[in-house]
């Protein structure tokens, strides 16, 4: 089972990464790479982490 820390470290992580990007769509896309690779690295769910970092690349405005 996943901890508090681990999540938010995805999360931060994820939506750091998410930033990267000219347009909503290459921010998601951004996002979910990172989100993926963060995710396998720190919890073994690559789904999780893309799923967090993706929302945030959609999400965060320039």
């Amino acid at each position: 089972m996943m901890n508090t820390q681990t999540i938010l470290v995805t999360a931060v992580l994820a939506f750091t990464l998410a930033a990267c990007g000219d347009t909503r769509t290459e921010r998601a896309a951004t996002g979910a790479l990172g989100g993926a690779v963060a995710g396998e690295v720190i919890s073994g769910d690559p789904l999780a982490g893309a799923a967090i970092g993706g929302l945030g690349g959609a999400l965060i405005h320039r």
